[in-house]
This record gives structure tokens, sequence and C-alpha cells, in this order.
């Protein structure tokens, strides 16, 4: 598991519940990576993690196929629990009325198909004004654009 005090922001006041402004959004693979020291990922996102500003942002469905992919094991959803109220992730919320929107997002992008997770990320980056996405899934959000048009700013940028 990830050791050291982390650098967080300040609340971002009463318009968000007191909740921390988050600067990135953070992807299933990229917490599965910091959390199994045995995965390819693993040096390398563990580096990029001390360099990003806390909480990242993240959203239920990327949450839930993280536990689909931690698996039954007891010691790993213990770690991803704890990781998850260590305070590095903030988890947005979705509401009924934004779904069609990720629709949207998941049938404009036939050509490479989004996941329901995914659709929620680009989603959240239009909505909060994101760009910086912490991910090891570089090629699909190599392709993704916010609102049609922006890039997204992937880290890590390298591959290892």
């Amino acid at each position: 598991m990830l050791s050291g005090q982390r650098r967080f922001r300040k609340p971002c006041g009463s318009a968000c519940g007191g909740a921390m402004a988050a600067d990135a959004l953070v992807d299933t693979g990229a917490i599965l990576a910091l959390l199994d020291r045995t995965d390819r990922w693993h040096r390398l996102c563990v580096d990029t993690f001390q360099q990003l500003r806390l909480p990242l942002l993240t959203s239920e469905a990327v949450v839930t196929e993280l536990f689909h992919l931690v698996g039954d094991s007891r010691h790993e959803m213990e770690t991803a629990w704890k990781f998850l109220r260590s305070g590095a992730i903030r988890l947005a919320v979705i509401e009924d009325s934004e779904l069609p929107e990720i629709q949207d997002l998941m049938f404009r992008h036939w050509d490479r198909p989004m996941d329901f997770a995914d659709a929620t990320l680009v989603y959240l980056a239009r909505r909060e004004g994101l760009i910086t996405v912490f991910t090891v899934d570089q090629a699909d959000f190599g392709t993704y654009r916010i609102e049609g048009r922006k890039r997204f700013r992937i880290f890590p940028a390298t591959r290892p």
C-alpha cells in the first residue's frame, strides 16, 4: 500500500458540500496498478501518483469496476477499501438526469467502444472542467475528447 504524507487541495466550499476540489480524474487500471505490486504498471503509477495533487475524482462506475476486478480476495478487498477511505479519491455523484449525456458519449464513440466507467469519466471531465486523467488506458483516453475537441492530459505519460 502507499505511504507517506500527501498534499491535499483546500475544500471547494459549500458549492460541493465542503468536499475537496479535484485537479484530475482517476481510472480503474491506475488504482489497480497502485495497489498491486506485481502489476507491470505499479512502479510507474506509484511515481506518478506521488506527483499528482489529491484528491483525485472518480465515479461509482470506476469503483464498481475496481471491486469486480479485485475479486473475492479479502486482503485485496481490504487494501482497496483502505485506499478509497484514505481521502486520496473523491467519489463524484452522477444524477439520473445526467445519464442521457453519458449514453450519448457511449454511442458517439461507436468506432472505438467506450465502456460505462470510461464514459462517466469523460462526462465528469466536461462537467468539472478537468483535462487530466490518471490511467493506464492510454489507447482509449488518447482517442476520447472532452466536448468533442479537447484532448485528455494522460498520466502516466509513458508506458512501463
